[in-house]
């Protein structure tokens, strides 16, 4: 089993395989012609797939690109992060406010096992009608159901149920039921 594939199983890889690496490289160009030069056709190379009249503004930035799909009608603010190290899927209609943290990739708690270098991913879902809110984190293995709400701020450390608000570090429910149609 390759290093990417061990990656994409949720399995303990190695990022410093050559395989790897150049998947960051080639991602790392293609931002910077989207991100520095405005070349919106960089994002339909960079992404695994992006939906019609969804717009991502510039700042944008991720570890391979490839494992990101972002469905139809979605906005993606200024300065946002997706570490896509296992795959990131959003749903349709999906706001992103700026500097939101979407992170995949985990390492181990223990000092030692740190430096081994190895770490995993785990995927993270985001369902159509999500609104996150500016600078909200949200950390590997998180589902976000279907017309939830992330406040501003929030750390999301758990899946959130669909047409919920929630906020704080660690992310809790503040609001029970929003109205939502689907």
């Amino acid at each position: 089993m390759t290093e990417r594939e061990k990656m994409l199983a949720g399995l303990r890889y190695d990022p410093a395989d050559a395989e790897l690496a150049a998947g960051r490289a080639r991602a790392a160009a293609l931002l910077r012609r989207f991100n520095a030069e405005g070349d919106a056709s960089a994002l339909g190379a960079l992404l695994g797939g992006i939906g019609e009249g969804t717009e991502i503004r510039p700042g944008f930035a991720c570890d391979y690109g490839g494992n990101i799909r972002i469905g139809a009608r979605g906005f993606v603010n200024f300065n946002v992060v997706m570490l896509d190290c296992a795959p990131i899927t959003i749903g349709n209609r999906v706001q992103i406010a700026p500097a939101v943290q979407i992170y995949t990739a985990t390492h181990p708690l223990a000092a030692a096992e740190r430096a081994g270098g190895l770490e995993w991913a785990r995927p993270i879902r985001i369902g159509d009608d999500v609104w996150i809110g500016g600078g909200a984190i949200i950390l590997p293995g998180v589902t976000l159901g279907a017309g939830c709400v992330v406040a501003a701020g929030a750390v999301v450390t758990r899946d959130v149920p669909p047409g919920v608000l929630v906020a704080g570090n660690p992310a809790r429910i503040t609001r029970a039921s929003l109205p939502y149609q689907a």
